[in-house]
């Protein structure tokens, strides 16, 4: 799907539909999505197999079409075309359980609950000797999402440049995209704000950002976090590569009275000058990819001034799962973030030792933050459906986006995804 087309596209939210209720896939937006591939039957009997052989096992309820209900109790998962759900998984594994999602084969009454079993289980629904084939049967990630200076920028563009006011529909005020920090647990939507003013405080805390520090934030999301280190006395230069949230940051800053603080430019943090003494990058590095990984803590090294710190934050993966998926095309990646790759905590520490004069100084993980924030974003998207289908947003990208946000959610809620704080500091060579 391209940008253009996401502007044209209509979505209706609200309880996930059967096929009787699903709107027609429009086969020209969607072409993965609007039929099932042609069935190969040796292919869709292995996943067919596999399906069942997992499912038994798991402590969810599969019911589908015809068939017996399998698994050993808990969530409900509803397969309401077997055939074409299976020939989807076996024609391209995850990325086909998800295009079954959004066609409306399968649903699920709580698809969080359902998501996290699956995620919870990740590592054993595939048997070993068919995990050990992997790079026979899983798709790789196509060379034109390479996270180039070229590739990065249509590949951020592919999302943060869909509609400002997407986003808005179901972000709190601050239209911070990233991780809350709340007081307590469970989380509400009231203080969603006030828990996003408390992560970025965190992060500008860890970076001693105060009056007249010079402060690079590499990804400016809508620019709270550059509006709040203004706020401080900071000056700041904030880098994207989204034209959207650039003209959005922009003119929050102006209206702010801020703008002679803060500076947003369009740059690649390839192409960063200067040196700072704060450097804050926040969800940033999982879009860079592991390729670029190096370039990307270097680029920070780089702009850092001796004595100077990082506040980083990212969502991070097992580190073996890492590894076995670094190659392989997935679902999100296709749909909703090209290009990326989740770190993990030991890949991060390994390229900052490796390729920068970097130490880690401090992490903090709080991944059961990102999931309430991520169900209050759900919850959100799903109560604003009419607002949604008026910004031209069809029923299938509704369906994906409720799939991302929910799967997002259960990658948390399991313990497979965290999300980190670190403090990277630069040591001073001056007496």
């Amino acid at each position: 799907m391209t940008t253009g087309e996401a502007h044209h596209i209509t979505a209706r939210q609200g309880t996930p539909a059967t096929p009787a209720e699903s709107a027609p896939v429009d086969a020209t937006r969607w072409p993965d999505v609007a039929a099932p591939p042609r069935r190969h039957r040796l292919r869709t009997a292995l996943a067919a197999a596999v399906v069942r052989h997992a499912l038994r096992r798991l402590p969810l309820r599969a019911r589908f079409t015809g068939a017996p209900v399998l698994g050993r109790g808990g969530p409900l998962l509803t397969v309401h075309r077997p055939d074409a759900f299976h020939a989807r998984i076996g024609k391209h594994g995850l990325i086909g359980f998800g295009e079954s999602y959004m066609a409306g084969e399968w649903d699920a009454p709580d698809l969080v609950a359902t998501l996290t079993v699956l995620a919870a289980n990740a590592a054993e629904l595939v048997p070993a000797p068919l995990q050990r084939l992997r790079g026979l049967w899983a798709a790789r990630q196509p060379s034109a999402r390479r996270n180039t200076p070229t590739g990065s920028r249509a590949n951020i563009s592919h999302h943060y440049d869909l509609s400002n006011d997407l986003f808005a529909l179901f972000l709190d005020e601050t239209l911070s995209y990233s991780s809350a920090v709340f007081r307590a647990l469970p989380a509400r939507w009231d203080l969603l704000a006030d828990a996003q003013h408390r992560k970025i405080d965190r992060l500008l805390d860890l970076a001693e950002v105060g009056p007249d520090s010079k402060v690079l934030e590499i990804g400016t999301g809508w620019g709270e976090l550059a509006l709040r280190a203004a706020a401080r006395g900071a000056h700041v230069t904030s880098l994207t590569l989204s034209r959207e949230q650039r003209d959005l940051a922009r003119a929050r800053i102006a209206a702010a009275g801020l703008a002679d603080r803060v500076t947003v430019e369009l740059c690649d943090y390839r192409e960063a000058r200067g040196t700072y003494d704060a450097v804050v990058s926040v969800e940033m590095v999982e879009a860079v990819g592991a390729e670029f990984w190096p370039a990307y803590f270097r680029a920070l090294d780089e702009r850092l001034a001796p004595g100077g710190r990082i506040a980083l934050q990212a969502i991070t993966m097992p580190h073996e799962r890492m590894r076995a998926s670094a190659t392989t095309y997935t679902w999100i990646q296709k749909y909703i973030f090209p290009g990326g790759l989740l770190p993990s905590t030991q890949a991060i520490a390994d390229t900052v030792r490796e390729h920068t004069r970097l130490t880690v100084a401090r992490r903090d993980g709080y991944g059961a933050h990102y999931a309430e924030t991520l169900r209050l974003w759900r919850e959100r998207f799903t109560a604003r459906a009419d607002e949604a289908d008026a910004l031209g947003f069809d029923a299938t990208f509704r369906r994906m986006w409720t799939f991302y946000l929910a799967y997002s959610e259960a990658g948390f809620r399991s313990g497979y995804l965290d999300v980190q704080q670190y403090l990277l500091t630069k040591e001073d060579p001056a007496p």
